[in-house]
């Protein structure tokens, strides 16, 4: 059967990342198939991160100003939507001193004459991609990602890593490997937050291949995560490997409620994050507002400790206010309120409370993805900058640590090229520019 990539490349270039088709395999049965504009894909990657970096920088405004105290909750203990736009409060460490990014709780812009920093919410996912680039791998090894970390992370003075990243760095310097730095019995941060903000890039190198993404992904995660912590980080991956698999005639919030469905099911049902998807998407299908959602999770989990989540009983700094699963309820707050609006997306995320540079970035990387990099600006209206200064936070890349979204992208194209071809047995038809990805 002789199929007419020509047609279909373009039809996939001016409407969605991919479409589905049939072709026989080498045993003469008829295969699935998804038919993927690398163009598209491409400039995806571009629009997460961009999205990443507009979101990550407006999540800083708000980051730990409001977390709540155990009891009731009082006037001022969380932001709603009617503080968009005034004054941005202190948070937990400013000793009463709002923000330097922004004095009021607004976007972040960086336009052409500026370069976006780096942050911890997309520096270590450069960091493994520039690794499975330089080593042209689809598979990073204990030793790879420990070299890299050493490399790559500064040890002596700041170096932006937080709770479980800092102790599974303290634990490579010491010599042990990954994914033992992450084991509960070396690293007690292992249920943080950190693996959600550093592998979501492995779902799209993986497109729409999650077991594929999730393989690629297990051992940058367990390097600094176990339990909910992984599954989290599992779930996020997910997500970002089925964006490839856009559903013709569905809008990005019909789409993005199917993949969070569809990523509920790597959560184990008896975990408590899959009871908080399922008590978030419950309370958010009620017609409530986000902000009375927002407050019944930390109800729930943070004063009575429903479902297995004893945090606040561990009696951790400013309440586990880093761990993996409080920050996962509300990034779920913005991501179903958001309904896939990527300007209100970031700003539920904002405004939910507690790591929230963290949902903010995650839900700008995948829309920004999504749509891309015209997308993101027809969103805002605006045109941004394209730079990306990796040694604000990192150290040891080439060009002084300057970078642009279009190279960025052009590396996770390359990478992707080797996942298709290697992980998949897929192929790259280079003629019409696309991907033929195995979905049987």
């Amino acid at each position: 059967m002789k199929i007419n990539y020509l047609i279909l490349s373009l039809i996939i270039i001016f409407s969605s990342c991919g479409t589905k088709d049939q072709k026989p395999n080498n045993s003469g049965e008829a295969e699935d198939y998804l038919i993927v504009s690398r163009d598209r894909y491409k400039d995806g990657l571009y629009g997460f991160w961009l999205g990443q970096c507009i979101a990550n920088w407006t999540g800083l405004v708000t980051e730990m100003d409001k977390i709540g105290n155990i009891g009731e909750i009082k006037t001022g203990d969380f932001y709603t939507r009617k503080d968009w736009g005034k004054p941005d409060l202190p948070n937990i460490w400013s000793e009463g001193v709002p923000s330097d990014i922004s004095p009021t709780i607004d976007f972040v812009f960086r336009d052409s004459t500026e370069i976006w920093g780096a942050d911890d919410d997309t520096d270590i996912e450069y960091m493994y991609q520039h690794l499975l680039h330089t080593h042209q791998t689809s598979m990073l090894s204990p030793g790879q990602i420990r070299d890299g970390w050493l490399k790559h992370i500064k040890s002596e003075e700041e170096n932006y890593l937080w709770v479980s990243n800092q102790k599974a760095h303290d634990l490579m310097r010491s010599g042990i490997l990954p994914p033992a730095t992450g084991d509960p019995s070396n690293n007690e941060h292992f249920d943080m937050i950190d693996a959600q903000l550093t592998t979501e890039i492995f779902g799209l190198f993986a497109p729409a291949r999650p077991e594929i993404a999730l393989k690629m992904a297990r051992l940058s995660i367990q390097t600094t995560a176990r339990q909910n912590a992984e599954y989290i980080s599992n779930f996020y991956v997910t997500m970002h490997a089925l964006a490839s698999k856009v559903m013709e005639k569905k809008s990005t919030s019909e789409q993005l409620f199917w993949m969070a469905q569809e990523a509920r099911k790597v959560l184990p049902d008896s975990s408590y994050s899959a009871k908080m998807y399922d008590y978030t998407h419950k309370l958010f299908k009620s017609g409530i507002p986000w902000e009375q959602t927002r407050d019944s999770i930390y109800f729930r989990y943070q004063v009575n400790q429903e479902d297995g989540y004893n945090i606040t009983s561990s009696n951790l700094h400013c309440n586990g206010c880093f761990a993996a699963g409080i920050n996962f309820a509300a990034s779920l707050v913005s991501l179903f309120y958001g309904a896939g609006d990527l300007k209100e997306t970031i700003k539920i995320g904002a405004l939910a409370g507690w790591d929230s540079d963290n949902p903010t970035a995650t839900w700008g990387g995948l829309i920004g993805f999504m749509i891309g990099k015209q997308g993101i600006e027809k969103a805002f209206d605006r045109s941004f900058s394209n730079r990306y200064n990796i040694h604000r936070t990192r150290q040891n890349f080439l060009d002084g640590g300057i970078d642009t979204f279009e190279n960025m992208a052009l590396k996770g194209l390359e990478i992707t090229d080797r996942v298709v071809k290697q992980e998949m047995r897929g192929q790259i038809d280079m003629e019409n520019n696309v991907w033929l990805i195995p979905i049987n």
